[in-house]
């Protein structure tokens, strides 16, 4: 949409919001995010109150004996193991959180396991204002809609305003979106949770800025590291021990391109197998690429490249790939949909990252060297 028409309707809608509601300012967070889908909540009336999420509505958890009793109904429920987490519920031991880091990568082990925590996650990105688009607890991926940080709008009277009646008047020209992974930890019972962003932005394409289009923008490491810490507290961290465990000296490079005597390319990493795996997955989320499947034996991941302009639609038609020049006019970009095979082979407190063909042979294509091009630096 036109900002210019945007803003013409603000103004019009001015005299409405003066004439129909008082002034004050409105308290402005770092992060308030709101998706681009969000519909509002059903409202209470004032004479009711809304049910609370608690075991006294969950009454097919116990194997029925023909008896129509409320005394034999919670005979039955006594000998029963805890329901799923509640939203409020912490961790029994969240001094043992913590966060890790290489490079500008950081994730979060906590001690437990996934089918305990995916209640959890999940309840933490719908508390943030975002929508689901993926919630896979079966592979261990939960990924947000497009939303807005609306904490970006600047505060003034008219804002405040005018918010309070036609808030959708008013937008930013970023949107961000979160890629949330639960995997098995090294340490048995633990589970390490990954967080990836990725971003678009509103631009003009033209100079007459008659109308604008979405565009994709770099992730942000301190973004993803801001909602590890607010997930560290929602599991039930205390807030200054969460920030410390951000602060950790930046890493050195630790990963580069190689080229062997057979010409073929690849990517050393400084790190073994176990850690290299699990960066590779959190590098291909945040590039655009979606793990259709993994063979951890083998070290192989299995994947498609996902424009991500895809639930943005824009009138340039060019996806991150092709926006970062990675293929020039004369070539033929990375078609949206595209399956690649990368192999992750660990080589003593080394591993090394290369692309595979189809058939399992060395890809030694421009692709090829392009797709490691964009890896080394997710993963230096």
């Amino acid at each position: 949409m036109n900002r210019s028409l945007r803003t013409t309707a603000s103004l019009t809608a001015l005299s409405l919001a003066l004439a129909g509601c008082s002034g004050g300012l409105l308290e402005t967070k770092r992060i308030d995010y709101k998706s681009a889908r969000q519909v509002a909540p059903l409202e209470i009336p004032p004479d009711l109150t809304a049910p609370t999420r608690d075991d006294r509505y969950a009454v097919s958890d116990v194997a029925p004996r023909g008896v129509a009793t409320y005394s034999a109904y919670a005979a039955d429920r006594a000998g029963q193991p805890a329901t799923a987490s509640t939203s409020g519920e912490v961790l029994a031991t969240p001094d043992k959180m913590h966060i890790e880091r290489a490079g500008t990568q950081r994730w979060l082990v906590v001690p437990g396991t996934a089918d305990t925590l995916w209640p959890q996650v999940k309840d933490f990105w719908l508390e943030l204002g975002f929508i689901l688009n993926i919630d896979s607890p079966n592979i261990g991926v939960m990924e947000t809609d497009w939303a807005e940080d609306r904490a970006k709008i600047p505060q003034d009277i008219i804002r405040s305003t005018i918010g309070k009646v036609l808030d959708g008047l008013y937008s930013t020209p970023v949107r961000d979106k979160f890629r949330t992974r639960l995997e098995a930890g090294k340490e048995s019972g633990t589970v390490e949770i990954y967080v990836s962003h990725r971003g678009m932005m509103e631009i003009y394409p033209t100079e007459a800025k008659d109308t604008t289009i979405w565009q994709p923008r770099p992730a942000d490491p301190e973004l993803e590291a801001e909602m590890l810490r607010r997930l560290m507290v929602r599991l039930g961290a205390d807030e200054a021990r969460a920030q410390s465990a951000l602060a950790t000296a930046p890493a050195e490079e630790r990963a580069k391109i190689t080229s062997g005597s057979n010409g073929q390319v690849s990517l050393t990493m400084a790190e073994p197998f176990d850690r290299a795996w699990r960066r590779v997955g959190l590098a291909l989320d945040r590039i655009g690429f979606t793990v259709e499947d993994r063979n951890r034996t083998e070290g192989l991941y299995f994947v498609r490249y996902v424009d991500p302009d895809a639930d943005n639609k824009t009138k340039s038609g060019e996806g991150f790939l092709s926006r970062l020049a990675f293929w020039r006019s004369s070539e033929k970009p990375v078609a949206a949909g595209s399956e690649y095979r990368l192999r992750v082979q660990g080589q003593g407190d080394q591993a090394r990252v290369s692309v595979l063909t189809r058939e399992g042979g060395a890809d030694n294509s421009d692709t090829a060297k392009r797709i490691l091009g964009l890896l080394q630096q997710e993963l230096r």
